[in-house]
């Protein structure tokens, strides 16, 4: 997964060495598997089918969507991941809510996870143009939609299927609105070339527009990766400027940027500081209600936490994960909706295991690197999301 539009969230951010707290923390949702037990990705495991959809509630009804046509994936640039952004169309002649909704992988062994963004009517006809202009199905999309004023709407990764909130809300999609379904494939087990074709799809939930839901937003929390090689471990790519220049090789120059400005939000522009615990703060500047949370990172996490005003007598934790499981990405609505105001400060702290490298089929037999935030399954990132309703 990747970031997008964090930016209108943010007012500050410090990372460091992540800070304990004796405040009492709110009900927290909790994942109990174990890293290291999880089928990492390239085809060894599988991912179970979507399970049958709740029924729907008033005013509320599906609409399923699919890839006009199979594609074949190929990773550009000698790597072993590509990521592409494809355009839907839910057909929408008046607003609707978007109350729900369920990826529908096709090809498990090529789909690493994938990014719904909606686009309204103005962005729609712009995307259409573009993708007009792209050679073959999609565009192209490292970093985000690949597109402006994409909103986050939905994802699914391995054991993130619907999740319907009890409370009245929805992402508004105005009359005309359209989605970029982003896919992210990854190619380990072809070395970067076709390993097959996907046919993907999306069942959406809509809700009438004109019912009375809060509209929701997605926030996403994002911390840097400065993980180094183990002691066992050596190569060029345990050189971090080197492991940097690859990255950048593989997804092009925005992924040192992003490298470049996570250290300068979370760290002050300081030297980064090599470590499997990173954290970072993220200062709000409006007040909402936060529902629900989930955590991503790839197959060298180990645990990911979300803390609101961590180290102050009101600290609560939102989400906290001990034993990070790829396999399990669920989004966790939290036992009750929790209030924050305009300068409230939340916080996300991840931990990797470079030793993890070496325990998982999908990662024993690539050279050693030193990690840092990529978009690759290789490479790792840290990111907590926050299903919540702004106000303005």
């Amino acid at each position: 997964m990747v970031a997008t539009a964090v930016a209108a969230l943010l007012l500050t951010g410090a990372c460091a060495a992540p800070e304990r707290t004796t405040a009492s923390p709110a009900p927290t949702a909790t994942a109990t598997a174990g890293t290291g037990t999880h089928s990492g990705h390239g085809g060894h495991g599988e991912v179970a089918p979507p399970p049958k959809a709740e029924p729907l509630r008033p005013s509320e009804r599906f609409v399923t969507l699919e890839l006009p046509e199979p594609y074949t994936p190929k990773a550009p640039a000698g790597g072993i991941d590509e990521y592409r952004c494809f355009l839907i169309d839910p057909e929408l002649t008046g607003g609707a809510f978007l109350t729900g909704s369920q990826f529908l992988p096709q090809n498990t062994d090529l789909v690493h996870h994938a990014i719904i963004f909606r686009v309204d009517p103005k962005a729609a006809k712009t995307a259409e143009e573009f993708d007009a202009r792209t050679p073959g199905q999609g565009w192209t999309c490292f970093g985000d939609a690949g597109i402006d004023d994409g909103d986050w709407v939905g994802h699914w990764a391995p054991g993130a299927d619907e999740t319907l909130l009890e409370q009245k809300v929805g992402y508004p999609m105005p009359a005309g609105s359209k989605l970029v379904m982003q896919v992210h494939y990854n190619l380990l087990a072809t070395g970067g070339g076709a390993g097959g074709t996907d046919r993907s799809g999306i069942r959406l939930r809509l809700a009438d527009g004109t019912a009375n839901l809060e509209p929701l937003d997605t926030a996403q929390l994002l911390a840097p990766i400065e993980l180094p090689c183990t002691s066992r471990e050596s190569g060029p790519l345990c050189d971090r400027e080197a492991a940097v220049r690859d990255v950048v090789k593989r997804f092009g120059e925005h992924a040192t940027g992003m490298v470049t400005w996570l250290n300068q939000m979370c760290n002050g522009g300081k030297p980064p500081v090599a470590s499997p615990t990173q954290h970072c703060d993220t200062k709000i500047d409006t007040a909402g209600t936060v529902y629900a949370t989930a955590g991503h990172m790839h197959l060298l996490g180990r645990s990911i936490k979300v803390e609101l005003n961590p180290g102050t007598p009101d600290a609560r934790t939102l989400l906290d994960i001990p034993a990070y499981n790829f396999d399990d990405q669920a989004i966790r609505p939290l036992a009750e909706p929790v209030a924050v105001k305009a300068g409230d400060t939340f916080r996300v702290t991840c931990t990797h295991d470079a030793g993890l490298r070496e325990r998982l089929p999908a990662l024993r037999d690539l050279p050693p690197r030193y990690v840092v935030w990529g978009e690759g399954t290789a490479d790792e990132m840290c990111l907590g999301l926050l299903v919540w309703a702004p106000r303005a």
